[in-house]
């Protein structure tokens, strides 16, 4: 729970819920964000995204930082290697190591998302 405070401190306007689709964790991405930058995730679950906007994303290991992308591969973080969607929706993981973990879109600049496992 430090590490959410932490987060919502440095963020103010990060929303930080549980979500879930038939039990899974989820995400849902708007036309060029997430509709939410943290998402809590249990340890061994795979995390639903879901494209409800219909618009091409490409998500990809890593962060939007200072408007340049920064792709990096996380110790721990299942690979997400040029994941295509376009409406629809894509299961990332399964996520087996606690930690934090980010994914953005490399088609529209700060799209972040950060992933906390526990």
């Amino acid at each position: 729970m430090l590490i959410i405070a932490a987060l919502a401190a440095a963020h103010p306007t990060t929303s930080s819920a549980s979500s879930t689709t038939n039990g899974e964790p989820s995400v849902h991405m708007t036309l060029d964000n997430f509709s939410q930058n943290v998402i809590l995730v249990p340890k061994g679950s795979r995390l639903l995204i879901v494209d409800d906007a219909s618009v091409e994303h490409i998500l990809q290991n890593g962060a939007w930082t200072n408007g340049t992308a920064c792709t990096t591969a996380e110790s721990g973080a299942p690979s997400v290697h040029n994941v295509d969607i376009t409406g629809g929706s894509v299961e990332i993981g399964p996520f087996n190591t606690a930690g934090i973990f980010h994914i953005y879109c490399t088609i529209h600049p700060g799209m972040n998302l950060t992933i906390v496992v526990q």
